[in-house]
């Protein structure tokens, strides 16, 4: 049946079918490795949320989908032309008119999309501002050894927003050792803390 079916469409709308089911595929390929995405390694701050969302992939694909001329645009494109132009045409009669209306869905789909992860990205940086305003005061301990006087990077572990986070962490006082309980004093980029050892603050 599907055999026969495909045998009857002309030449044009095997390709036009061909182009959209692709695309089609593409974008599922894509929205999967933008919601799974890989394991964010072991540097900087670990600002995987407990669904294990990667925010390096999506970061990544935040700011491609803000940039007008993008492989994953051009796939939004297809995506709309296509599939509105095998939707309609049994409704709009004239090709010309046909293209223009699926031309007119398609770049309407692009711009949703950008529109999207626009959205998306202010939403993110609005996290991490609210990120560096809850790291500050928290406490946690001593992952890899802190040289003293910020001679050096370690690594901390913190509990912010009932969430384990990794942070390099530099500090002013003595050298920190695995296991010491520590807080944060200051965030310095988003990648390091200042901390200092709990006893420090202890009256």
């Amino acid at each position: 049946m599907i055999t026969t079916w495909w045998a009857s469409l002309s030449v044009a709308m095997k390709i036009l079918w061909g182009v959209t089911l692709t695309a089609s595929l593409i974008f599922v390929i894509q929205s999967i490795l933008t919601f799974i995405g890989a394991d964010a390694g072991d540097g900087g701050i670990d600002t995987d949320v407990d669904t294990g969302f990667d925010t390096e992939a999506a970061d990544a694909a935040v700011e491609g989908g803000t940039n007008l001329y993008t492989f994953r645009n051009f796939v939004n494109f297809i995506l709309g032309f296509g599939w509105s132009a095998i939707l309609l045409q049994e409704k709009i009669t004239s090709i010309p008119l046909l293209i223009v209306v699926s031309v007119i869905i398609g770049a309407a789909l692009v711009a949703l999309v950008m529109y999207l992860f626009k959205w998306l990205s202010s939403m993110q940086q609005s996290g991490n501002i609210n990120l560096f305003k809850a790291a500050v005061g928290c406490g946690g301990s001593v992952y890899l050894t802190i040289p003293g006087q910020r001679k050096g990077e370690g690594k901390v572990q913190l509990s912010i927003n009932n969430s384990v986070r990794e942070y390099n962490a530099v500090t002013d006082g003595d050298t920190l050792k695995t296991g010491t309980q520590i807080r944060v004093v200051e965030v310095l980029s988003p990648e390091t803390v200042l901390v200092e050892p709990l006893e420090s603050i202890i009256i």
